[in-house]
């Protein structure tokens, strides 16, 4: 199946692929404040290690697969965190030093997460900074070699607002450790139609770069890959999206335990709110129209709704109609949508314009939403308005040199 990004032009594929990796990592902006909610910080911070520790293996094995870039040592590491959503560029703007194979650092000179969570209190620094991310790391590591060890020179809580780099780590890869004990969860995940999702091969004859097989590069051109390869990047970004919100439906549904409707209502109010600031910011890097056609395209590019091989739907001039799908056989986001459940499509209707409203026809998981033009604005959707606590909602990313790392 064709994928949605396959008519954008190179220029503008090279544009989005950021935003889908920014996008990809607030959605835990969106996600969490509802778990804190519901079970308090201490569960929040464990939904967030276990969402994180059980898909981000997977998908990070699948990009190095994708790209040609597979192996063992530190720039095979280094390479899937520049294309991991955990790691979108510039905004969680991650610096590697490399000392020879088995050896490097990263530093963060902005971790826009950090800035999030620092007004909340020295807790929640603490709770991110130490409590996810020693054990994310490790799973990080897993993807690459289980003898990788990821540990911290300095890190926040910060000793004051201008002190930087934001932290500081040490890679190691060493014989001698312990390996990285597996995730169980990890088997779960791996089992989902998202996991085995088969996407179209890279076209090795396309204009620019097939693959990432070369050197390392201190920031990673988007502008230097193939039509065909970043097609194929921006479709294995928004699976990673879909196996995070595997790995946290997962841990959710552990804590509801027998309250299916708060797993579904937490779940439901996640999408609300990435839905819209996901179209807010697809909507201005594209620079679409703010009407229908604009609100009909937005949504045809939306995470939601890719990559066309797991989620199936069929899109028209006037109205997209979506098709049960392995998507809905995992759960994943678009079961959550349906003709009673629209505030996700609304969410993206009013980014694009207020004046925009989503209506939705059909069954559970066989609909059809058209956008109507309206006289009376609709507000923003509180869950929206959660996520845009992120400063990330706003991040304007800048123009990069992308320069290959030599061995120190």
């Amino acid at each position: 199946m064709m994928s949605r990004y396959a008519a954008l032009s190179r220029e503008e594929l090279a544009v989005l692929v950021p935003e889908l990796l920014l996008i990809g990592q607030l959605i835990d902006r969106s996600g969490m404040a509802h778990c804190i909610s519901a079970w308090g910080r201490e569960e929040m911070l464990q939904i967030a290690i276990e969402e994180w520790a059980a898909s981000s293996p997977l998908y990070t094995r699948r990009m190095q697969k994708a790209l040609d870039y597979e192996g063992v040592d530190i720039f095979t590491l280094f390479k899937g965190l520049q294309l991991d959503i955990g790691a979108p560029p510039q905004f969680m703007d991650f610096r590697y030093v490399v000392h020879d194979r088995w050896h490097g650092e990263f530093y963060l000179n902005h971790c826009g997460a950090l800035l999030d969570v620092e007004p909340m209190g020295e807790d929640y620094v603490h709770g991110m900074c130490h409590d996810i991310e020693d054990p994310t790391f490790d799973a990080t590591a897993l993807a690459t070699n289980r003898k990788a060890q990821v540990r911290p020179v300095h890190r926040p809580p910060r000793a004051s607002a201008d002190q930087h780099p934001h932290c500081r780590w040490t890679v190691i890869i060493d014989e001698s450790y312990p390996e990285v004990p597996f995730i169980p969860a990890m088997d779960v995940v791996a089992a989902t139609h998202a996991h085995h999702t088969e996407l179209d091969p890279i076209d090795r004859d396309d204009e620019g770069r097939a693959d990432y097989s070369g050197p390392l590069l201190a920031d990673v051109d988007f502008g230097a890959f193939s039509h065909s390869a970043l097609v194929r990047i921006a479709d294995e970004v928004c699976l990673q999206m879909h196996l995070l919100v595997y790995s946290f439906k997962l841990a959710v549904e552990a804590r509801a335990k027998d309250d299916a409707a708060l797993a579904r209502s937490i779940r439901t109010k996640q999408l609300i709110g990435i839905s819209g600031v996901a179209a807010e910011r697809i909507h201005r890097a594209l620079k679409l129209s703010s009407d229908v056609k604009g609100a009909l395209r937005v949504l045809e590019l939306h995470p939601l709704l890719n990559p066309a091989a797991y989620v199936w739907a069929d899109i028209d001039p006037g109205f997209v109609h979506v098709r049960p799908s392995p998507a809905h056989e995992d759960e994943s986001w678009i079961s959550l949508v349906s003709p009673v459940s629209d505030k996700p499509l609304q969410a993206i209707a009013t980014a694009v314009d207020p004046h925009l409203r989503a209506e939705v026809s059909g069954t559970e998981s066989d609909w059809t939403v058209r956008f109507i033009e309206t006289d009376t604005p609709s507000k923003e959707l509180g869950e929206v308005a959660v996520t845009k606590f992120s400063g990330g909602a706003t991040w304007e990313f800048e123009e990069r040199k992308s320069l290959p790392l030599t061995v120190v």
